[in-house]
C-alpha cells in the first residue's frame, strides 16, 4: 500500500489554515517557539479540531505524522533577531 506524501502546505490546508509559504512562515513566527514542556497539540493556538487531528496523526503514526513532526520542530525553534 502506498502512503500519501504530505508537505507543510497540505498540512496547513488540512488544518483549515492559509497554506501559502508566506502564511506558513508567519504562523510559525507568530506562534513559536512553543515551550518544550507543552505537547504540540496542547499549544493554545490550535482549535479543538486542529488539536485532535495533530494528536491522532502522531498517536496513530498516520501518514501525516512525519509532516506533523516537522511542524513541531519548526514551532520549537527560537526566533532569531536580524
Amino acid at each position: 500500500m502506498e502512503q500519501s506524501i504530505h508537505n507543510l502546505a497540505s498540512l496547513f490546508k488540512q488544518l483549515g489554515l492559509d497554506n501559502t509559504n508566506e502564511a506558513i512562515t508567519d504562523f510559525i513566527n507568530r506562534n513559536g517557539p512553543v515551550p518544550s514542556n507543552i505537547v504540540l497539540h496542547e499549544a493554545e493556538f490550535w482549535s479543538a479540531s486542529q488539536a485532535f487531528f495533530l494528536k491522532e496523526a502522531i498517536e496513530e503514526d498516520a501518514d501525516w505524522a512525519e509532516i506533523v513532526d516537522e511542524l513541531n520542530v519548526l514551532l520549537r525553534k527560537p526566533h532569531t533577531s536580524e
